[in-house]
């Protein structure tokens, strides 16, 4: 199976050759202005530059750093410390370099700003509660947590925060961290996860709670570099470096404020920053509205088409073989379903050290997601072939072979191409999650409008992938119409 994926990948992957320098952006509003930074001033060299925007979270990044598939991003040192080098004693800077120089890769000297982990609430229900710092939670176990998922899974997030402050056995809420804010504003939950150049803390008036016990590290901001760039373009590494020192925590704040509260794009807020304090005049030119529905469109077709056509060469004779053998089709069909229960964003995320972020892994995902309506389809459709019509085949003296063509395959068209319409329409959904892991799609303005809480752009993409997917159902209608004899058409017609 891996080496199938491997090449339904390869093609893909060389598709999309890869851009001189990439710079990639984790998907919060700062990592995106941040990562745009990096690509302004690393273009001023003269490099071609390719920024992959909103690529996921920690893991996504290091990950795509370390196999070489990005160039440089901005990191935390609190998230090194505690998430990618958990258990190892590297409170020391140089302690932590020599650690990030084992596995080749560079660190700049702080940007400027501490972006924290906190704790917060509405100021009035904090003011009404009495609850100033952490700590005082304890005392109100009636209070709903939300927490963004990251967070709940870290080793720096809620599990040592729980042990930390004697909050085991909580209820907590998972949830994406930008919707967390909306949340907390509507009173669905009180207490959420904060970074604390937020700019949604000033906008929502929240109370940011005194971590009394010390718990979050230091999260200074560094340029993260591989080392192999300092040899392909030290013109670059030496641009990037140009950040150290020169945002400070409000400077941060600001920037943040600018995009996710004026919806100013990250690009120009980026620009406007180099511009003031780096004297780099970039030019921003932003895509049209119909030249970004092409292209996501295209994107989003192309993993459709390529996933669901590898489903159909693999789902069909699947589906075959579970019809000819007993045993086999009971294996085939346990197989198939239990790929179906596994959640589509864990598909997504599992191919990444195989095929690395981006189209590969997205279309070896769809393709497995793709398989279980294909193969029972098929098996269905043949399943369920008269017995008469076999024994007068046999009777015709028509070998097996000529019988599964000539006979079963035709009878069952109607039944396999329903479960390839199904794969098609399903996949056309599903490959929205794409975006996640920096694949594109119609998924990419979704996930960006989550982020900005801006409907039009979440609408930018469910709209189109919703007329997609009706399309798509269309479009099988149409081949049925084509491919269907008239007489099965009509039979089928008729039971209906």
């Amino acid at each position: 199976m891996r080496a199938l994926v491997l090449v339904l990948a390869a093609g893909a992957a060389g598709c999309a050759p890869r851009a001189e320098v990439v710079v990639g952006s984790k998907k919060f509003t700062e990592g995106v202005i941040l990562g745009e930074m990096l690509a302004q001033l690393a273009r001023e060299t003269g490099a071609t530059v390719h920024h992959r925007r909103e690529l996921g979270g920690t893991r996504v990044l290091w990950s795509a750093l370390v196999a070489g598939e990005i160039d440089a991003y901005v990191e935390y040192t609190g998230t090194l410390r505690q998430e990618i080098f958990a258990g190892r004693d590297l409170a020391a800077p140089a302690a932590l370099e020599a650690a990030l120089a084992a596995v080749g890769v560079r660190m700049s000297r702080p940007i400027g700003f501490d972006n924290t982990y906190a704790l917060g609430m509405r100021e009035e229900t904090a003011e009404a509660l009495g609850v100033r710092r952490i700590s005082d939670l304890a005392r109100h176990p009636e209070l709903r947590f939300g927490f963004g998922n990251e967070f709940l899974d870290r080793g720096d997030g809620w599990p040592s925060l729980a042990s930390s402050y004697g909050f085991e056995g909580r209820e907590v809420s998972g949830m994406d961290h930008d919707l967390a804010y909306r949340g907390l504003a509507a009173g669905d939950v009180e207490v959420m996860d904060l970074y604390a150049t937020d700019a949604e803390i000033a906008y929502y008036g929240l109370r940011v709670l005194e971590d009394d016990r010390g718990h979050f590290p230091s999260y200074a901001a560094v340029v993260l570099w591989r080392a192999d760039l300092e040899r392909r373009r030290p013109a670059v590494v030496a641009a990037l470096r140009r950040l150290e020192g020169r945002i400070d925590d409000a400077a941060m704040t600001r920037l943040n404020a600018r995009a996710k509260i004026e919806r100013e794009p990250e690009a120009r807020v980026a620009a406007g920053f180099l511009d003031a304090k780096l004297g780099v005049a970039s030019r921003v030119v932003l895509d049209s509205l119909a030249r970004r529905l092409a292209l996501r469109a295209r994107e989003h077709l192309f993993l459709v088409a390529v996933s669901l056509a590898a489903a159909v060469l693999v789902g069909v004779p699947l589906g075959i073989l579970a019809a000819l053998r007993e045993g086999a089709g009971r294996l085939t069909l346990g197989f198939v379903g239990v790929l179906q229960t596994i959640p589509s964003l864990v598909l997504f995320v599992l191919f990444i050290p195989y095929l690395g972020i981006g189209t590969g892994s997205a279309i070896a995902a769809l393709f497995l997601y793709s398989l279980l309506p294909i193969v029972r389809g098929t098996y269905s459709g043949l399943a369920g072939v008269p017995r008469e019509l076999r024994d007068s085949a046999t009777a015709l003296g028509l070998s097996r072979a000529a019988r599964l063509t000539l006979v079963e395959l035709p009878m069952a068209t109607r039944s396999i191409l329903s479960g390839i319409q199904t794969s098609a329409v399903i996949n056309v959904g599903t490959a929205t999650l794409g975006a996640l892991i920096g694949a594109g799609g119609f998924g990419q303005p979704i996930l960006t409008g989550i982020r900005l809480d801006d409907l039009g752009l979440v609408f930018e993409g469910a709209i189109p992938a919703a007329l997609l997917a009706v399309g798509v159902q269309g479009l099988f209608e149409v081949i049925e119409r084509w491919l269907l004899p008239r007489g099965l058409r009509l039979a089928g017609e008729a039971v209906g």
